[in-house]
């Protein structure tokens, strides 16, 4: 009896031997798995919120000048967050807007001419400035134009003339109180600044 009792001990030691084996790949592998398996699943975006990120702004019951507003923020605040597919993709509602214009005052060339200059139309920029010059003298959106499109064209001479012109009109033109210098004093508030600065270097007071 004590012989077969070691003859079955011996016979089953292979293949306790190999069930331990396999206990310890089956573990390795769970940890491994563990480690690879992404975390929790993000909730899906249901139709409608992905229509809701995708949809242009409702103009359908705006004035021409509301539309053109409308149209003009939504690419500009997609430009400012990095986001030029949305931009591209407003673009051309915002100009064809901006065409359908009754009538065309100062601010709204300025923005045409920021569109224009976005999409890398310097001429069109250019001569978008010179008209608001032309209507309005002095009015210092004509000079921030004209330094945008002059730093596109990297045009040291005429940037440094638009700055002049800028800083020669900017205390009397920021009396006028014109509604459009407070909607945009940020940018005219950034352009001084470079102004004075380039203004210094250049050793002019």
């Amino acid at each position: 009896m004590g012989a077969d009792a070691g003859t079955v001990r011996r016979e089953r030691t292979p293949w306790i031997i190999a069930g331990a084996a396999m206990a310890g790949l089956l573990a390795v592998l769970l940890v491994m798995l563990a480690r690879n398996s992404p975390g929790p699943a993000a909730p899906p975006v249901t139709p409608e919120q992905a229509a809701a990120a995708e949809a242009p702004p409702d103009i359908s019951n705006m004035s021409p000048r509301e539309r053109f507003n409308r149209l003009y923020n939504r690419i500009m605040t997609a430009a400012q967050s990095g986001d030029e597919a949305t931009a591209e993709r407003f673009m051309p509602m915002a100009l064809m807007a901006y065409a359908q214009l009754d009538t065309v005052d100062a601010d709204a060339r300025y923005h045409a001419a920021l569109l224009k200059a976005h999409t890398g139309d310097v001429e069109a920029s250019g001569a978008l400035a010179d008209s608001i010059l032309a209507h309005n003298p002095g009015h210092l959106f004509g000079y921030v134009i004209r330094g945008t499109v002059a730093r596109f064209r990297k045009d040291q001479k005429g940037l440094d003339a638009a700055y002049r012109g800028f800083l020669k009109r900017y205390d009397e033109e920021m009396k006028a109180g014109r509604q459009e210098y407070g909607e945009h004093q940020t940018s005219l508030d950034d352009f001084r600044r470079a102004a004075l600065e380039a203004g210094s270097r250049a050793g002019r007071p």
